[in-house]
């Protein structure tokens, strides 16, 4: 694969930074910020990176059940 080599200033560097995942490459950061065409396939892959911790899921999931309860109305006008 080829490659080019750019350069950035420090604040670009620092946000670019921020958005990268561990193990990730600046260029596949780059590639999502700026690629308009997302497809099932990238749901996909970030479903499967994405990590829920048992805690959250009972938050979600008590939640759910408490609206159960109070199910929503529409206004009367």
């Amino acid at each position: 694969m080829a490659v080019k080599t750019i350069t950035i200033d420090v604040e670009a560097y620092e946000l670019l930074s921020r958005n990268k995942r561990e193990g990730q490459s600046f260029s596949k950061v780059i590639k999502e910020h700026f690629s308009s065409n997302k497809t099932g396939k990238d749901l996909k892959a970030a479903l499967q990176e994405a990590r829920v911790s048992e805690t959250t899921l009972k938050a979600i999931d008590a939640q759910v059940k408490a609206r159960q309860s109070h199910l929503a109305q529409a206004p009367d006008l």
